[in-house]
């Protein structure tokens, strides 16, 4: 195994680390002495292994289990994913680091599903990358130590309360529904997109005495006016081109029940005006007919629109408005009850489990930190989205800053000013891959627009001139 270090000392391995066992289970026997005299300089303590059955052996018994190890894909007796298969049923849960001199897309997504910490190709060009490596996982391993022992028991929630809040806004929200859910008042719920307004009109006719009757969902803004009429009220047959049978509408299938109107305020006015009748009357004729049809419903409805000033400009009918305003409740933006976060974190948390027999997964501080320093312009939904893809990165395990990604970061150019210094990257270098990356943002923000790429950087046009023949682009 030709290998070279290129630098000197740059793991800079902690204390803590120093007193970490590692086996590395390797039938080259030049590869295993190769990788002990590396890391015994390192400060740790090594063993080694050069069959699957000895690997097994010597994690056999839990006292004497190494803190990680180091594995050839390609061991005589067996393969490494039959190893990694075996130690997973021996209940051994030391972080596993898969060597091999080939790679396919298959066998690395196939590792990385037994739970491999990393994937390492043979040979190493670099020595530092298997130390960076190690420390990292090793570093991973000690948070989530520190993590399982501040946990707490996780309190149990009933399915149904998929409503989390303890802020004061949340606990009058909670307060209004107790005491108007069982009253036959309309309600209008309203809110930025991703409050949880649809959750808001389950938790009322579920606290309504017509929860045994059904709830019907319309949202009003995913079908065109001629559609949405049909689909809300029904129609006859014969009635347009295509009505081959009668049709009953949403009205009609929640009669003894709740109909919730989604987007309320994208309807028409034609359409408006036949709600109006509805609440007004509890009877419409479907399209194309001319019996009235009467329904015991009531109607819950939500927009994330401002329908006064729909009102103040000709768009939403000023009677109908507070015909569905008789008892409003107004959900508030994440960003003004940050203090849910944590409980609204753990809820997501039990939801969206790495698999069925997972157990939840857990966050660390720095990890909760940075999701309580976020505005959340998406609200609720964009913080499920984010802890769902948080769980998938982490494998289910605990969630870390770097596992948090917001959606307006996705496309950012990310630093790793740690890994540059450990590789003892030189500060003049770091600035150029900054600097090439910023140019390069500019004139893609600009459409290659040099002047205005130079002056969104505050640059002359000479300046950036120059900038573009150091970077060579």
């Amino acid at each position: 195994m030709a290998t070279t270090r290129k630098r000197a000392g740059v793991a800079n391995v902690s204390t803590s680390a120093t007193k970490a066992t590692i086996l590395i289970c390797d039938d080259d026997p030049n590869a295993r002495g190769m990788l002990s005299q590396l890391l015994t300089e390192e400060g740790y303590v090594t063993e080694e292994a050069a069959t699957g059955a000895i690997a097994l052996e010597k994690t056999a018994q839990r006292d004497t289990r190494p803190d990680l190890i180091l594995l050839d894909i390609r061991m005589p007796d067996q393969n490494g994913i039959e190893i990694m298969q075996r130690l997973l049923e021996q209940g051994v849960d030391a972080p596993v680091i898969l060597m091999t001199g080939f790679t396919t897309a298959s066998l690395a997504i196939k590792a990385m599903q037994m739970g491999a910490a990393d994937y390492l190709t043979k040979p190493f060009s670099d020595l530092d990358e298997v130390l960076i490596s190690i420390d990292r996982v090793l570093s991973y391993e000690r948070l989530k130590r520190q993590v399982e022992e501040r946990s707490t028991p996780t309190v149990k929630v009933d399915a149904s309360e998929r409503i989390v809040g303890s802020s004061p806004e949340m606990v009058d929200i909670f307060k209004l529904i107790g005491r108007v859910a069982r009253t036959p008042a309309t309600v209008l719920v309203t809110g930025e997109t991703g409050t949880g307004k649809e959750l808001m009109a389950e938790a009322i006719h579920n606290a309504s005495e017509r929860r045994a009757g059904p709830l019907v969902k319309v949202n009003c803004a995913a079908l065109p006016e001629t559609l949405l009429e049909s689909e809300l009220f029904g129609h006859e047959k014969g009635s347009f081109t295509g009505a081959l049978t009668q049709h009953k509408g949403r009205f009609e299938a929640a009669h003894k029940g709740t109909i919730f109107l989604d987007e309320v305020g994208e309807m028409t006015l034609g359409t408006q005006k036949k709600l109006l009748r509805v609440l007004q009357e509890r009877e419409f004729e479907r399209v194309g007919g001319t019996a009235p049809v009467k329904v015991d419903v009531r109607v819950l409805a939500a927009t994330n629109r401002n329908l006064r000033d729909e009102v103040m400009a000709g768009r939403f009918r000023e009677d109908l408005f507070f015909r569905l305003n008789v008892i409003s409740v107004h959900m508030p933006p994440l960003r003004n009850r940050k203090e849910d976060i944590p409980a609204l974190v753990n809820h997501f948390l039990d939801k969206h489990r790495y698999s069925p027999a997972s157990q939840p997964a857990r966050i660390s501080e720095e990890a909760m930190d940075k999701l309580m320093m976020y505005d959340w312009p998406g609200n609720v939904r964009e913080l499920e989205n984010i802890i769902q893809r948080a769980v998938v990165l982490g494998r289910g395990d605990v969630i870390t800053p770097d596992q948090i990604v917001f959606h307006n970061e996705l496309n950012r150019y990310v630093l790793d000013v740690e890994q540059k210094v450990r590789l003892r990257t030189p500060l003049d270098e770091m600035l150029h891959d900054v600097m090439r990356q910023a140019v390069l943002t500019a004139l893609r923000l600009n459409d290659q627009n040099h002047a205005k790429a130079a002056d969104q950087l505050g640059l002359s046009l000479e300046a950036f001139a120059s900038y573009l023949k150091e970077i060579g682009a």
